[in-house]
């Protein structure tokens, strides 16, 4: 359990990031595939770099999808369209090489389903699921400011609020806790690409007047460490600045590093991988956890073996803020959550075109319908079967 006063840091960035870019083509072949046929199997890796996207991978489908037009509208809804950008949707080179699943994986998540079972878990792997009470939206505060910021800049470029403005930025914001409460804000960082006629002084007073003091609520203060593109200036950015790929942003995807992480990462990757469907549901029960009021803060972890249904642990951690031992919560978690692949699926109607809006601003935290994984729809439940009573979300 946490104890005194600490400083812990959290990044976000933008839609308009490489690696960023490059999950948001990943996930919009996904979106494509299951726009017309739900149960394709997917496992899409995505490089951008400067004039090329090159789409490689695995995917069993009966969809018929232009990959090279979807790679396109990506780059295109993203801001990349002018040719000075390093990357422009119309004049850029596109190259698909995309092969079938392996038959092997594809044993091992068919064989139980065949036989009227759960489908098999598509690999072996861990999983962590984490929610606290720092943010209405339950997640932790760091990376729910370093969201908020990235997100208010991108919007603020396209609302043309100024012209100077390009897709790439990162946000990185440090709170100070003392113990497992946060107290204020002791830095923000924000880089943003920019065009070519902009100087320093504009684009630091439009970032902390327009875009950050949006976003830090009741904890803006005089007393915050303000870094606006530290090293002076960021006009080449993107693909041309930084080669791009999917799945390298696991911890602003999560958690910004407050908890463990699994090391999977999500975008490109039909539910039927538990890297995506049991990260998405480990975060339900978490945040379900702490909604119910059982715990102020929980980590839970699942684990997979390749073709197993069943997961061979489930585990709960709620930090020493536990209402009853994190023992009989796990007890709990057993009896009320469907933990298989097939059931998580299910449970969460996986089998949507959702997941390009996932790739960028965050998996979990967000306000959003089609993000299932987010309600807590089980928290009055959870509290009943615990015999305590339910806290007011």
């Amino acid at each position: 359990m946490a104890r005194g006063k600490y400083l812990f840091t959290s990044e976000s960035v933008s839609m308009g990031h490489p690696d960023k870019l490059a999950d948001q083509i990943s996930d919009g072949v996904l979106d494509a595939l299951f726009a017309k046929d739900p149960m394709s199997r997917v496992a899409c890796e995505t490089m951008v770099t400067t004039g090329i996207a090159i789409v490689a991978g695995e995917i069993t489908t009966k969809a018929s999808v232009d990959y090279s037009d979807v790679v396109r509208r990506v780059i295109r809804d993203v801001g990349y369209i002018d040719d000075q950008m390093g990357i422009c949707a119309d004049t850029c080179a596109v190259m698909i090489a995309l092969d079938k699943q392996s038959p092997d994986i594809a044993m091992g998540v068919d064989a139980n389903s065949t036989a009227g079972k759960d489908i098999g878990a598509g690999d072996q792997g861990l999983m962590f699921g984490y929610a606290c009470n720092d943010t209405p939206e339950l997640m932790p505060l760091p990376i729910a400011l370093a969201h908020r910021i990235t997100n208010e800049l991108t919007a603020a470029r396209q609302r043309g609020d100024v012209d100077w403005l390009r897709p790439d930025s990162k946000s990185q914001v440090t709170v100070e806790y003392d113990g497992h409460r946060p107290v204020r804000i002791d830095t923000v960082v924000v880089s943003t690409q920019h065009g070519p006629k902009v100087g320093q002084k504009e684009i630091r007073d439009f970032v902390v007047k327009n875009v950050i003091g949006k976003c830090l609520g009741d904890f803006a203060s005089d007393d915050i460490t303000y870094h606006i593109n530290p090293t002076g200036r960021f006009e080449v950015g993107g693909p041309q600045g930084d080669c791009g790929l999917t799945g390298r942003k696991i911890i602003v995807d999560t958690y910004g590093g407050w908890g463990r992480h699994g090391g999977g990462a999500f975008s490109g990757k039909d539910p039927t991988k538990v890297d995506r469907s049991a990260a998405y549901m480990a975060r339900h029960v978490a945040k379900n956890i702490v909604a119910s009021g059982l715990a102020e803060r929980c980590e839970v972890q699942l684990a997979y073996a390749i073709g197993v249904s069943e997961p061979v642990s489930v585990y709960v951690d709620s930090e020493g803020t536990g209402r009853i031992e994190d023992a009989r919560i796990c007890e709990l978690v057993r009896e009320l959550f469907s933990l298989t692949p097939g059931k998580i699926i299910e449970y969460l109607d996986l089998r949507r075109p959702i997941y390009r809006k996932t790739a960028a601003g965050g998996h979990f935290g967000r306000n959003d319908s089609d993000f299932t994984w987010e309600s807590t729809r089980r928290a009055t439940e959870l509290a009943e079967a615990a015999g305590t009573t339910a806290a007011a979300r």
